[in-house]
């Protein structure tokens, strides 16, 4: 059984498998937030599919990095922020998350589940689906913020860095103070005052 996906979703969510959302049949967009659900070390992929088995909207971020081994080198799918699964449902529901085998716990403050910007989330999406080089990069805070105003990351905002000959836009995820770095081009970029 296939679960309805809203067409705003389907449009952010790549062909391939480098990174994964599936929409929920019973959900209103409006009354839904993202949350971060930890994870146990090692237990994004396995929970993602049981999110996926049980219509549970969620996304996992994933790279491609090159391994080698003595004999090999293989091109493998790495997750982009270890530990951690974006979930997206009603507050309410968060005990379906919870009871899933893998999952350790939200990240909340005061005690409550923190709601994560969906801009930012948003953002990422559409660099990953659109095979945009992300790699982690360590959590900033401070440095020149820019506003993308062309291309797949548009309205994105972020840490502008540049490295060699390129350059780099760092996507910061406050809650989880985790940091993604994608490449974009000078010429797409803004300052923001």
């Amino acid at each position: 059984m296939t679960p309805l996906v809203e067409p705003a979703v389907l449009d952010l969510v790549p062909a391939d498998s480098r990174s994964a959302g599936v929409g929920s049949a019973n959900l209103s967009s409006a009354s839904c937030s993202w949350y971060a659900a930890c994870t146990r070390a090692r237990h994004e992929k396995k929970v993602a599919q049981q999110l996926e088995e049980r219509g549970i909207e969620y996304f996992l971020p994933l790279y491609r990095s090159a391994r080698r081994w003595k004999d090999r080198r293989k091109m493998v799918d790495l997750v982009l922020f270890p530990g951690y699964v974006f979930v997206r449902l009603v507050l309410k529901d968060r005990l379906r998350v919870l009871q899933l085998p893998g999952v350790a716990r939200f990240v909340s403050f005061n005690g409550h589940p923190a709601a994560l910007p969906e801009s930012e989330l948003n953002a990422l999406r559409n660099g990953l689906s659109r095979d945009m080089n992300a790699e982690q990069h360590p959590y900033l805070t401070v440095g020149r913020r820019v506003k993308v105003i062309y291309g797949p990351l548009s309205g994105a905002q972020g840490i502008f860095l540049r490295r060699k000959n390129n350059c780099r836009l760092v996507i910061s995820i406050d809650a989880i103070m985790r940091s993604v770095a994608l490449e974009v081009d000078e010429a797409d970029v803004v300052p923001v005052f």
